[in-house]
């Protein structure tokens, strides 16, 4: 038991490190290859943060462990909304955009119902899970151009810091980055499991709890740095990015490895969850640009705000948990 917490604490700390340098690297030899900043950031460095939650989801998936892959993926997701994006408004209110509004909340909105319409079967199957991948690098593509073709161009480049790697330093980065992120993430995996039978704890709730928080790291570091920077808009973007990428990556991962059969609790309970909070942020973000009498229009996340999120974790926490 405390050989498999320890090797918990380790797998999350090694899989963070090697997620930054795996970014690090593959940013580099992206730029070395002639690739702007921009679809470095959008691509790359967006993956990057996700990197840990697909690691492990794919290790679960592969390990028989398929509930833990979609406790994953889902409470990731319930940690990056409430967790990451409650405590970073609690350290400085956030500014969103009004291109944040009119385009990446939408998606996370649609993606958010589109997941739930395919896995109200209680079956993840591997079409479903081919059809959220796809939708996802669609989505990308999307993003991409857009970004392309507006003035969000003019973005500060110093906003996303890009590294510089020579060449042979890059690849080097980039190869042992991933090998690092591979075995830790198969040393987390295994830790998970072993306190999870343990403890008598299902393999979905250390999914939900555990997993998902150490996963949502890499977030929560990155939302509070750029928020502290002055850059909330960045931290907001890096969040609901990143649950994009949780829903139709992540949570695809354990349908295209052979379908998964999904708790009916997952569903009903922690799903709903994840979806209610998603829409009650939306409306939030929504109704505060309504009253804005900024042009363009701006929306705030304030301390209020960050507070009521983080409670509603704390409530989440608290129900899931008094269940076992």
């Amino acid at each position: 038991m405390l050989l498999a917490a320890a090797s918990i604490l380790f797998g999350f700390i090694a899989l963070i490190w090697s997620a930054n340098l795996l970014v690090a690297g593959a940013a580099s030899i992206a730029r070395n290859l002639g690739i702007s900043p921009l679809i470095i950031g959008l691509t790359i460095v967006s993956l990057g943060t996700s990197a840990p939650e697909i690691l492990v989801s794919l290790t679960a998936s592969l390990s028989n462990a398929g509930p833990l892959a979609i406790g994953n993926a889902i409470g990731s997701n319930i940690a990056n909304i409430a967790l990451v994006l409650g405590v970073t408004a609690l350290v400085a209110p956030m500014t969103v955009d009004e291109k944040c509004l009119k385009r990446e909340i939408p998606l996370l909105l649609l993606a958010t119902v589109g997941v739930g319409a395919l896995i109200l079967d209680g079956m993840l199957s591997v079409q479903d899970g081919y059809l959220m991948l796809a939708s996802m690098t669609i989505i990308i593509i999307f993003l991409v151009l857009s970004q392309l073709g507006g003035a969000d161009q003019a973005t500060n480049p110093s906003d996303n810091p890009m590294p510089e790697l020579t060449p042979l330093r890059a690849w080097f980065a980039f190869l042992f980055g991933l090998v690092i992120l591979i075995l830790s993430s198969k040393l987390l995996v295994w830790g998970a499991i072993i306190v999870a039978e343990e403890l008598g704890i299902s393999e979905l709730i250390i999914g939900l709890t555990v997993v998902a928080v150490g996963t949502s790291l890499p977030e929560l570091a990155a939302s509070i740095a750029s928020a502290l920077r002055g850059h909330t808009a960045i931290a907001l973007g890096n969040i609901i990015g990143s649950n994009l990428f949780n829903l139709l990556a992540v949570m695809s991962i354990p349908g295209i490895v052979g379908g998964q059969m999904l708790d009916p609790e997952a569903i009903s309970r922690d799903y709903a969850s994840m979806a209610a909070l998603t829409f009650f942020l939306a409306l939030a973000i929504y109704v505060s640009a309504k009253r804005s009498k900024s042009v363009p229009k701006h929306a705030y996340i304030g301390r209020i705000m960050g507070a009521v999120l983080v409670s509603a974790y704390a409530l989440y926490y608290y129900f899931i948990l008094s269940k076992q």
